[in-house]
């Protein structure tokens, strides 16, 4: 994966090491022709090859960017409107950025129950409303408790690192972390479009090497019958 392998580094070997810088030998010195005359300026050639030999730091630009949100369970019980203690953690637009991110947050197993974490596409909000995502589902995959981090994190590579065929549809996912049992969704824009959800469903499940079922549910019907809402699509 694009993500995973920017991580990695060819490290030199022992002898490339050794002989990165080897040292001249007393009769090389010695018996050198190169000596320099009169009035004849030493170094700068040498100089010069060093400063061109730097390499600038480049980082590895994401398509596109992207934001952790994240709802605090203590800060929910104080609100009265769904999604009012969300907050924006850190918007990424770098592989590097990612990794930095990540490496420094809690994963779904040490979050408190009912904590909800979120990854999604710049400038898309994670809720129903968001004028992107207001036409849109979710599919969704269960997880025993404490059991979700891995495939959280490949989640997040595969949308971050532009793998799926349909990739456009995607807004972003969540991971739902409640007393007994973790849910990781990924959420789509255009719920109607069954050939596109189904691709992208499939691909997630390769990705996650999962075999479980799991079912796609519209936004639309979620917000009209909440816990009643049926599966569009199974897979």
């Amino acid at each position: 994966m694009a993500v995973e392998e920017s991580q990695k580094s060819a490290a030199p070997t022992s002898e490339e090491v050794a002989n990165a810088n080897p040292k001249p030998h007393a009769d090389d010195v010695a018996g050198s022709d190169d000596v320099p005359e009169e009035g004849e300026i030493v170094g700068d050639d040498d100089s010069s090859s060093k400063k061109s030999s730097a390499v600038p730091y480049q980082p590895h630009l994401l398509e596109h960017q992207w934001t952790f949100w994240f709802d605090n369970p203590s800060a929910k019980s104080k609100q009265t409107a769904w999604g009012s203690s969300m907050r924006s953690i850190y918007t990424f637009s770098t592989v590097e950025e990612f990794w930095s991110v990540y490496n420094n947050i809690h994963h779904p197993s040490k979050l408190p129950g009912g904590a909800d974490f979120y990854c999604f596409k710049h400038k898309i909000e994670p809720k129903w409303e968001d004028p992107v995502c207001a036409g849109g589902g979710k599919w969704t995959l269960t997880f025993g408790k404490t059991k979700s981090d891995t495939s959280w994190l490949y989640t997040l590579l595969a949308m971050i690192g532009e793998q799926f065929e349909h990739g456009d549809e995607i807004c972003g996912a969540v991971v739902n972390v409640r007393a007994r049992q973790e849910k990781i969704s990924l959420w789509t824009k255009n719920a109607s479009n069954e050939a596109a959800q189904l691709s992208i469903g499939r691909q997630w499940k390769e990705f996650l090497d999962s075999n479980d079922s799991m079912g796609f549910i519209f936004h639309d019907d979620a917000k009209k019958l909440d816990r009643g809402a049926k599966n569009r699509y199974t897979i």
